[in-house]
């Protein structure tokens, strides 16, 4: 008899990777849209479980509204004589690769960001309630991870108590992140990779050291030791650093290595502490990203739960984008809000005396981490709105960035020339420029009502030209 006969939808890995759009969903448990939402793995003694339990704490599947979300709240209680309080954290992660085998069933990201959907599809075929769920969590959990004896699960609804249950679960999860802070790379001989999330980018794989968490927060140096010990042939492994080629961009040899293996050749180099030459790719679950603001020629640092605008203009989901599905693009970095906490936080960039802006939310968890004479000096959402008042707040606070700008060399104005065409050999364009703005006067846009304008302006912009060519006319 299959595992999953009873299950009335498929369960397998053929379904990892599976998107579900929004007029697809039954059903969204947690998301962007709400501010309480978290997954939780405990160990207990095994006398302390009730093997098999299941519970659900507020309205079951068919007494939530379709097509909406909820807040959403997930505990699971694990317990085994070799099972150690180091696999938590590597369990819980478990949850984004078995969720996601389950036909219909979408699970992204991870601890207090997570956002699951189900299809309507699977939930007219019969999966609609959770105890569906728990039933096939446990069963993928004690067959592929056999160290679990013992398990039950809660689920929460109710908006209440996941709002009360909110703040436990977060402090369970700075004490995990706690565990590993004030040691150093150069303390071990090896490092651990995670391939979790390659059903989502195929040549991503995150590299965990002691000082750079994987990027989306849930497992440590520590959690992938606990890991690679007891499921040597799982998706954590161990990676044996090799010879060191660059202490200040963290890069090494058995590390590019697997890199190589990991993404088929794809990704051949990657260096730890940069955002450009070679950075450490990323999937999609990270918990925040780094962008580059030319502008000022500094980084800036935005989080999944910002709701708002950064400081040029773009949203967390248009700069994840940039950097998801395993692809490495200079300036752009995907990371966890732990490495933020970090020595080697983008050591060969400038560290903290490169970061210009970011949110308050940010910037309040982990300013006591951050060198104290910067925290006044890096900007938040409260502080600016546009580059242009950037730029004025690094002037005025004394940012260092502000002594690596250069001016502008004063231009004079070119002599009349005749009307005539000048042409120049095809040659690079500068990778970062302003776009000037347009404007366009009522008319010339077929349906702009009459007597306004319009702006169109270009954001970055790349423009390939064979050649160019220069009209000067005279009136």
């Amino acid at each position: 008899m299959s595992l999953f006969e009873d299950i009335p939808v498929d369960v397998g890995i053929i379904y990892e990777g599976e998107r579900i759009r929004g007029r697809d969903m039954q059903i969204e448990l947690g998301g962007p849209r709400e501010d309480y939402k978290f997954e939780l793995v405990q160990s207990k003694p095994m006398d302390e479980i009730e093997d098999g339990k299941m519970t659900v704490v507020g309205p079951d599947l068919p007494e939530l509204p379709e097509g909406t979300n909820t807040p959403f709240g997930m505990v699971i209680v694990v317990g085994g004589a070799e099972l150690e309080k180091d696999l938590e954290g590597v369990i819980e992660r478990r949850l984004h690769e078995y969720v996601n085998f389950i036909e219909g069933f979408m699970h992204l990201n991870q601890r207090y960001d997570i956002q699951m959907r189900l299809s309507k599809k699977s939930y007219q075929k019969g999966f609609n309630s959770f105890k569906v769920f728990g039933e096939v969590l446990m069963r993928l959990y004690k067959s592929e991870l056999p160290f679990i004896e013992k398990m039950q699960v809660t689920f929460y609804t109710d908006p209440e108590k996941v709002e009360e249950l909110y703040p436990g679960a977060m402090e369970i999860y700075e004490a995990r992140d706690a565990r590993a802070r004030g040691m150093s790379d150069d303390e071990v001989d090896v490092f651990y990779g995670c391939s979790l999330c390659q059903s989502f980018a195929p040549t991503h794989l995150c590299v965990i050291t002691p000082q750079r968490y994987a990027n989306c927060g849930a497992i440590s140096w520590f959690d992938g030791r606990a890991t690679d010990k007891v499921d040597p042939k799982g998706p954590v492994f161990k990676i044996p650093k090799g010879a060191l080629i660059d202490d200040v961009t963290g890069e090494y040899e058995g590390v590019n290595q697997v890199i190589r293996e990991k993404s088929l050749g794809e990704i051949e180099r990657v260096q730890l502490y940069t955002a450009f030459g070679y950075p450490h790719t990323s999937c999609g679950c990270f918990e925040g990203c780094l962008f580059y603001i030319p502008e000022v020629d500094g980084y800036g640092v935005v989080h999944r739960n910002y709701k708002g605008e950064t400081v040029n203009g773009l949203n967390f989901v248009t700069i994840s984008d940039l950097t998801a599905g395993g692809k490495q693009i200079d300036g752009f970095h995907g990371l966890s809000i732990e490495y933020m906490r970090s020595p080697k936080f983008m050591q060969a960039d400038g560290g903290w005396n490169r970061v210009v802006w970011i949110p308050e939310e940010i910037r309040d968890r982990i300013k006591e981490y951050m060198p104290e004479d910067m925290i006044s000096k890096i900007a938040t959402e409260k502080d600016v709105e546009t580059l242009d008042q950037l730029k004025e707040w690094l002037k005025d606070r004394g940012h260092p960035i502000v002594d690596t700008w250069k001016e502008e060399p004063a231009v004079e104005a070119a002599p009349a020339m005749p009307q005539q065409q000048m042409m120049y050999p095809q040659q690079a364009m500068p990778t970062t420029f302003t776009m000037p703005t347009m404007e366009l006067p009522a008319g010339a846009v077929p349906g702009l009502p009459s007597g306004m304008n319009i702006r169109i302006i270009l954001k970055n912009a790349k423009i390939k030209a064979e050649r160019l060519i220069i009209k000067v006319d005279k009136e």
